[in-house]
């Protein structure tokens, strides 16, 4: 009896773990593909003036805008526009998107 109390608390602790890492697999996941959504939204909206590689162009270079701004602060230059940059270009789930691409993978 005890032997199987064993085998029943192992298998448990077993489908724990798995479940646990399949939620760490999961946000993984969402966050690379989030990533790649940001990527793919800046090329298609911003890098004409800011560069494919935010080295800049028409527009200011973006490299380090992370250390700089706040996602708020980005967010809001972003819907608002500033010093050339129109209002608008992006707006909602895009320019938070973005914002938030720049200021956590950008400093």
């Amino acid at each position: 009896m005890k032997k199987k109390m064993a085998m029943i608390s192992m298998a448990m602790l077993l489908l724990a773990a798995c479940s646990s890492n399949n939620g760490q697999d999961e946000q993984k996941k969402h966050e690379k593909q989030n990533l790649e959504a940001a990527d793919s939204v800046f090329k298609q909206n911003c890098a004409s003036c800011h560069g494919n590689n935010l080295e800049g162009a028409a527009g200011p270079s973006l490299k380090h805008i992370g250390s700089k701004y706040s996602e708020k602060e980005i967010m809001s230059i972003i819907l608002k526009g500033r010093n050339g940059m129109p209002a608008g270009i992006l707006t909602g789930g895009d320019a938070r998107l973005v914002a938030e691409w720049l200021k956590e993978e950008h400093q």
